[in-house]
């Protein structure tokens, strides 16, 4: 894994660098512990220099013709096509991820780039009439700046990648913070896919660092005018609240609770299948994973036994292994704090239907029925292979279920009419709702974001158009105003 050597940096203005703090971040595989790498921490000052040379390196890049910009995502794409090996084995191995889920990733990340290479020539000005004579008006869609991007650990390359290539492609610049237990992949793989693709030195720095050392240093410093969070609703509440104390934009992608509901007319085989893979792909580590799956009375008992065997059949163990379905969590406390809440929930009276056993970083799935109304577990993203079954009477109560939450990120409904399906989507309090298919889902040009705790803004497409421009209203007078003295 010679990704692990080479890129356990800090990449500030073109230069691979150590960082002058006074501990060391260590880089672990999830699954045997095996330490891939130490990264010494940036400090304040690392921080400070990586913004003021993205500052410094901005504006020329903003002036650059788009067509010119773009082409440096055209290389990138093309780099991660030939070394997807290569990045799917760090994946696995930083990440805990299986080869289905580091495919995902790369996928989605082609996919992001090859929006990119669009959303360079999107930004459009325009012109709107004034009751003043001879006034023009001229709107102007500029670049906002400088961009700070924070990225999470369960997709760290794709995460990453979805805010700093419109962020870039727009003409900005950018300073990316990883993910603590993926800083590799989160920000190492990154910058090297972009040095090499010819982005402009400055344009993109990486500060491996911590709150421990830095605080809030990355959020308060007067550079960035905009913040892309990417984490758990606790930390995103944090950022929002010293991001607005200075003024700075922000864009949250939060935590989710998702529910996954079968009505009385589904296709349950199917229903199991994208319930199943809902739940846990990547341990449920997922953010619109669908933590709580609502089945009709009406099918409750069939659909529970086709759902109980299939989720039997996944397969625990080690990522590297094709055949894995379930690989570790991404640290021994996430496993010992969920198995906690399954023995507390357990205690309040639910049933385990299956029941994982927990081994270090590894936890089985396991399935819950019978939890009482008000149990921790079901107001809570879980975040692991833990799943609730909650049946319902009729599209009424499963609503009010479903709404149940402080949480609106993604969700599914399954039933054989599509348009029912359609109007139970529009009564669900979401960002995003999918009739017939899994709660798992994000594309290029679909504004992707959640409502209540699950977020603010959107990314994707137009969206990012949005978040990381800013408009400026130019006028002209090509007569003489009349001024009243």
């Amino acid at each position: 894994m010679s990704y692990f050597s080479e890129l356990a940096l800090q990449f500030i203005d073109g230069e691979w660098r150590g960082g002058s703090g006074s501990w060391d971040i260590v880089d672990f595989n999830p699954y045997n512990g095996e330490k891939l790498a130490s990264i010494t921490v940036a400090t304040v000052e690392e921080v400070d220099l990586a913004y003021r040379t993205a500052e410094r390196a901005q504006p020329e890049w903003g002036a650059t013709n788009p067509y010119a910009r773009r082409s440096v995502f055209e290389r990138a794409l093309r780099i991660i096509e030939d070394r997807e090996k290569e990045l799917s084995e760090t994946i696995i191995a930083e990440c805990g991820g299986t080869h289905v889920k580091a495919g995902f990733e790369l996928y989605l990340a082609k996919e992001f780039l090859r929006e990119a290479i669009h959303l360079a020539l999107r930004p459009e000005g325009r012109i709107l009439p004034s009751p003043v004579d001879g006034k023009e008006n001229r709107l102007y869609r500029l670049p906002v700046g400088v961009v700070g991007v924070i990225s999470p650990f369960n997709f760290p390359f794709l995460l990453s990648l979805k805010s700093v290539a419109p962020a870039l492609a727009l003409g900005n610049a950018v300073v990316l913070k990883p993910h603590q237990n993926t800083p590799v992949c989160g920000g190492g793989l990154v910058a090297r896919v972009f040095e090499e693709a010819g982005l402009p030195a400055g344009l993109l720095n990486v500060v491996v660092t911590d709150i421990a050392e830095i605080g809030d240093a990355l959020i308060e410093h007067p550079i960035p005018k905009v913040i892309s969070f990417t984490g758990s609703d606790k930390v995103g509440r944090h950022v929002a609240t010293v991001a607005a104390s200075h003024f700075k934009r922000t864009v949250l992608e939060l935590g989710g609770n998702s529910a996954l509901v079968v009505l009385d007319d589904a296709d349950l085989d199917y229903a199991v299948d994208a319930a199943v893979f809902s739940r846990f792909v990547h341990q449920g580590q997922v953010c619109m994973a669908a933590n709580r799956v609502l089945v009709d009375r009406a099918v409750e008992r069939e659909f529970t036994e086709r759902f109980v065997a299939k989720v039997e059949t996944l397969k625990v163990g080690d990522p590297v292994d094709p055949t894995t379905h379930i690989g570790p969590l991404i640290n021994e406390g996430q496993a010992e704090a969920i198995t906690q809440l399954v023995d507390q929930t357990i205690a309040e009276g639910a049933t385990a239907l299956v029941r994982g056993r927990t081994e270090g970083t590894l936890m089985g799935p396991t399935v819950l029925s019978g939890v009482p109304e008000g149990s921790a577990i079901l107001g809570q993203e879980i975040f692991g292979p833990v799943v609730t079954l909650i049946p319902f009477d009729g599209d009424d109560e499963a609503v009010r279920i479903a709404n149940d939450t402080d949480y609106g990120l993604s969700g599914a409904v399954h039933t054989a009419d599509i348009e029912r399906g359609v109007r139970f989507a529009q009564r669900i309090h979401s960002g995003m709702i999918h009739v017939n298919d899994s709660t798992v889902h994000d594309e290029p040009i679909v504004p992707f974001g959640g409502e209540k705790h699950s977020g603010l803004g959107r990314l994707n497409g137009e969206s990012m158009i949005e978040e990381f421009t800013t408009t400026k209203w130019i006028s002209i007078q090509h007569g003489r105003s009349q001024f009243p003295f």
